[in-house]
């Protein structure tokens, strides 16, 4: 494992990278110092980038707030979102599963995310008695987000009904404007420990890699997946046979004042292999 101070020395020794979004570029409310540029100077030399992000929700909305944060489209080729499959999923109906949750829904998130299931025909009832599953997509702007068991009084009505859940972000928590919030994979998480069945879609499973690496036109040899959370990011990468960096400045910022040794070690814990770690996206 090496332990670089930038990006650069990664930058040609691969065609294509995979980037997920919070954590690496932004923290949900600017981008990081050096992101935008290192961005810039992988355009410059020809490489191309798509975005691999677990944001609950489709494509376009996730799009349109990289450019209010001063992301040009120009500097990556796609956006891929945990969020974009679910809608995919509940329109096509590809399996046995997903067929039998039927078109009634109780959603758990914010109003942001329901893009994710907009114009596909479904009902949204307000009492999980009356849902055929519930879609969570994370805390609801109206309840404390840095506190999971804000939630267990919904999440118990979610599964004494018996709902199977769809998580639309597997993420547990986010750094966001330098505050750790709880993310819908934590309440996937509780829901699970009561005993609720749990459909969990994005990073890490290695079967969202497919559409990424179709987007990239390149070998998964000639690829590197970027990302600051080991348990999605790096151990995604791993599953899908893609090498990986792990940026340090993100959801495990503490290891960043820690020895070389000792962050080894917990990447060694979860038993992955990150080629390289960094402490920012940077050039």
């Amino acid at each position: 494992m090496r332990h670089l101070a930038s990006f650069a020395p990664l930058a040609d020794e691969h065609d294509g990278f995979i980037l997920d979004l919070w954590g690496v570029i932004h923290d949900g409310v600017r981008t990081y110092n050096g992101a935008v540029d290192c961005l810039a100077r992988l355009r410059a030399a020809g490489r191309r980038v798509v975005f691999l992000s677990n944001a609950p929700r489709r494509a376009e909305p996730v799009r349109d707030g990289l450019r209010a944060m001063g992301i040009a489209d120009e500097l990556y080729d796609g956006v891929i979102t945990s969020g974009e499959v679910v809608h995919a999923m509940l329109r096509d109906r590809p399996d046995p599963w997903w067929r039998a949750l039927g078109n009634q829904l109780y959603h758990i998130g914010p109003e942001r995310d329901r893009t994710v299931f907009a114009n596909l025909g479904l009902d949204e009832v307000t009492d999980p008695a009356h849902a055929g599953f519930v879609l969570n997509t994370g805390p609801d702007d109206g309840v404390n987000p840095v506190d999971p068991a804000a939630f267990d009084d919904v999440l118990r009505a979610c599964c004494h009904a018996g709902l199977p859940m769809i998580c639309a972000n597997p993420d547990l928590e986010v750094i966001r404007g330098g505050v750790r919030v709880v993310c819908a994979g934590t309440l996937a998480q509780r829901y699970g420990e009561m005993g609720g069945e749990v459909c969990a879609v994005g990073k890490p499973d290695p079967a969202i890699y497919g559409p990424v690496l179709d987007v990239l036109g390149a070998p998964s040899d000639r690829v590197l997946a970027v990302g600051d959370a080991l348990r999605t990011d790096i151990a995604g990468a791993t599953a899908a046979g893609i090498a990986s960096a792990w940026v340090l400045g993100g959801i495990h910022e503490e290891h960043l004042g820690e020895s070389r040794e000792e962050i080894e070690a917990e990447a060694a814990a979860a038993g992955l292999s990150p080629v390289a770690t960094l402490p920012r996206f940077v050039w």
